[in-house]
């Protein structure tokens, strides 16, 4: 364990009460001193619940440690089902009262609730957040689904021609528009004739995970969540689950496809009902500014993967580096890398990642809250893909990463901050013109501003005229043409009209790339 200013995933705990605040009905008892009541702030105040997290803390105090801190948790746990009355509930140690030793799950078995109590043993100092998820989940399912009615062929029991039926797996409370994703894979299930089991955890009681065996297959939208769960459901319950996560619009497709294939429908309806509104964009003259950029992505591994999809297929990007935090999933990561020739960077380091961003020097990153902070320090543009995030990325508006609606949701949020890149580079291009230096005036006040301005406009004509003149004399280097090339077309005579104007005035007779940069440097400021 090491001391951090920022982390990007909370113990495992933290994982567990996501699953419970993302569902109904459900109360977590969790063995914890006072100061772990931090937690509650996740839900409340970034992701800006209306009501606290479904839990009771048992906040023993220093005082507490030399009586009966387990007589505390019962207490604690009989007036929590006392008092919520929920169907199922979950007990468990944060990690300092982990040391204490004081079996929560054995304490609450003494108390013979008529509820199932679901012992959670989560080991906060070898595992971390998404792992709790995961392990609440498939702990919650284990105990409460019953499996449904079978066959002969081990299929499920279904009327001769009924509505093939899915189960959604995954999305949680302070998950990164998990609420927005559900909404859109909805709508794509929906225009594929396909009916909705259950939706889990978010949103569910316990009775919808006991009858999640009622359903054809599952759909896994978060693997680091839902994955465990979804093999053992395959298991016991014969349900597949799907393998593709739909972010951007190529997996959409292979989404969509595979889900037709697991219950039997036509994809193509469903394909072509749905256009990508940036395609357009994409046989514009203005996507050539996008092709090659230099990119970062590092997040949980899903987001991870699929970013360096979407960047590299489908914007032209060039994929420098990638990595996550996800330990659990750092093979899948590897493999990634492999495809676009770069390491995987499997840390939980800031401190790491930020040297590789300063190292590779990319001009985009996607990533987390912690590379949106990087990136404004280093001044790159960053775009957020992944948890961890603030309040920012818990948007009103819906705004999902998943499905078609999400791979436009993609576009505007990665190429508005490279566009942005290119109006600063424009002002900064432009500062000296005479209809764009900070003296000039306004177009729409016409009459004598106009004139005067129409005036400067002539002078500085007149300037570069002669300015071009004497700098004739003045003889390109070959690789200070070829980086000249690289300045967008529109601005590039504005480019070299500046750098010969600079070598005359600095008697310069061969123009280098140091030049041209000494030159953009002389003119900026």
């Amino acid at each position: 364990m090491q001391l951090t200013l920022w982390t990007y995933e909370g113990p495992p705990h933290v994982g567990a009460m996501r699953i419970a605040t993302a569902m109904e009905d459900v109360h977590y008892v969790l063995h914890a001193p006072q100061g772990d009541t931090y937690a509650d702030l996740l839900f409340t105040m970034i992701e800006r619940l209306q009501k606290r997290p479904p839990v009771t803390y048992t906040t023993f105090q220093a005082r507490d440690l030399g009586g009966d801190t387990a007589e505390l948790f019962k207490n604690a746990a009989r007036q929590a089902f006392e008092r919520f009355q929920p169907k199922a509930m979950l007990v468990g140690a944060s990690c300092t009262a982990e040391l204490i030793q004081d079996d929560p799950g054995g304490l609450a078995k003494a108390l013979d609730l008529p509820v199932p109590v679901v012992a959670l043993e989560l080991p906060a100092y070898q595992r971390k957040e998404n792992w709790g998820a995961s392990e609440t989940l498939y702990q919650l399912v284990r105990t409460l689904a019953r499996p449904a009615e079978r066959d002969s062929t081990g299929a499920v029991a279904r009327t001769p021609g009924a509505t093939p039926r899915c189960n959604i797996l995954g999305p949680t409370a302070l998950g990164f528009r998990h609420r927005d994703d559900v909404q859109e894979i909805r709508t794509l299930l929906q225009a594929m004739g396909i009916e909705i089991n259950v939706v889990a955890p978010l949103g569910a009681t316990p009775d919808d995970l006991a009858r999640l065996g009622d359903a054809d297959f599952n759909i896994v939208l978060y693997p680091e969540v839902a994955n465990l769960t979804a093999q053992w459901l395959q298991r016991n319950c014969q349900q597949p689950f799907t393998k593709v996560i739909p972010i951007g619009v190529k997996a959409t497709q292979a989404f969509v496809r595979e889900v037709a294939a697991l219950a039997g429908v036509d994809p193509q309806p469903t394909l072509a009902q749905f256009e990508p509104r940036a395609r357009w964009y994409a046989q514009s003259v203005d996507s050539t500014y996008l092709t090659h950029k230099r990119v970062f992505i590092f997040g949980d591994a899903t987001h991870a993967v699929a970013a360096a999809k979407v960047a590299h297929e489908e914007l032209g990007f060039t994929v420098v580096g990638l990595g996550t935090y996800s330990r659990e999933f750092a093979r899948e990561v590897r493999d990634a890398a492999k495809l676009y020739g770069v390491e995987a960077l499997i840390c939980d380091d800031y401190l790491e990642v930020e040297a590789r961003i300063a190292e590779l020097q990319p001009e985009l990153v996607l990533g987390t809250q912690m590379e949106r902070h990087i990136a404004k320090r280093l001044r790159v543009p960053c775009a957020v893909i992944s948890a961890p995030v603030h309040v920012q990325d818990f948007p009103a508006r819906y705004a999902p990463q998943m499905g078609f609606e999400g791979a436009n949701v993609l576009f505007d949020t990665w190429v508005h901050p490279l566009m942005m890149g290119l109006e600063e580079h424009l002002l900064g291009m432009f500062k000296g013109d005479a209809e764009f230096h900070e003296d000039a005036a306004p177009s729409h006040l016409g009459g004598a501003a106009m004139q005067q301005a129409a005036a400067a406009t002539n002078v500085a004509i007149a300037h570069a005229a002669e300015t071009s003149a004497q700098a004739v004399a003045a003889i390109w280097q070959a690789d200070a043409e070829q980086e000249l090339k690289k300045i967008p077309f529109f601005v590039r005579g504005k480019a070299r009209r500046n750098t010969e104007r600079y070598a005359a005035e600095k008697g310069v007779a061969q123009i280098t790339i140091e030049t041209l940069y000494d030159a953009k440097a002389y003119f900026s400021r």
